[in-house]
């Protein structure tokens, strides 16, 4: 199999977490993250006085999420060649991957919503609000099973040479384990496990920058691997 276009998607994962970056630090909803707790004149407010901002990283938030689509399509390549028992394991990975981008996009969208009519009732434009943290932090299980899908597929990697070292199925474990909490975020208004505490909001936004890092080596060092396999082949 030829590598080349696998190579060039990987690398779009620096831009992309370049992009993750810039928007975090230049989206207003995130500096301080909103409260779960203010009330929606206080939210709709909010909105009226952060126009440009909100929908300028609206859009930035399109760009985070095409670019890194391609890095978890060459891992579902990979783990169609490391998954020996089974191909499902990649087909669940990609059927959430599209569940997954699809929330991240309902919650940028929504916060263009809510931006783009400042001037709505206080109490849509709230409902906008709570609706895009709820699609931004909330739905984790689908990142967590295709994390599982993926540490599975290493798992039972039956090649005399792993396609993937251990401790990437290990990191992948640990990876659902730390996001797990955000799930419980719709039941909090206040405290570590609201989607501004620092369980459900910092740990979340922290460990999934540190996931697309990591990942990004693991699969550049498995891609790698698999064109000088294909030069010795030939």
């Amino acid at each position: 199999m030829n590598t080349k276009g696998q190579r060039i998607l990987l690398w779009t994962a620096p831009p992309a977490v370049a992009l993750f970056v810039l928007a975090y630090l230049a989206f207003p909803v995130f500096s301080p993250p909103l409260s779960p707790t203010l009330t929606p004149e206080q939210v709709a407010a909010f909105f009226r006085g952060n126009v440009t901002g909100v929908l300028g990283v609206a859009l930035l938030c399109n760009l985070i999420a095409c670019s890194l689509v391609p890095l978890f399509a060459v891992t579902a390549v990979q783990i169609s060649r490391a998954a020996t028992s089974s191909t499902v394991l990649t087909y669940a990975y990609v059927i959430c991957v599209g569940v997954g981008t699809t929330a991240f996009i309902l919650a940028d969208y929504c916060w263009g919503m809510a931006a783009f009519r400042p001037d709505r009732d206080p109490q849509l434009t709230s409902l906008l609000n709570d609706m895009a943290w709820f699609f931004f932090i909330a739905p984790v299980g689908t990142i967590m099973v295709q994390n599982l899908c993926f540490a599975l597929s290493v798992y039972l990697d039956e090649r005399p040479e792993p396609i993937f070292p251990r401790w990437v199925a290990h990191f992948n474990v640990a990876t659902v384990a730390l996001l797990a909490p955000s799930a419980f975020s719709i039941l909090y208004k206040s405290g570590p496990l609201a989607w501004n505490g620092p369980l459900s909001f910092t740990l979340r936004l922290t460990t999934f920058a540190v996931y697309i890092v990591v990942m990004f080596w693991a699969l550049l060092r498995a891609v790698r691997r698999q064109g000088d396999d294909r030069v010795v082949l030939a």
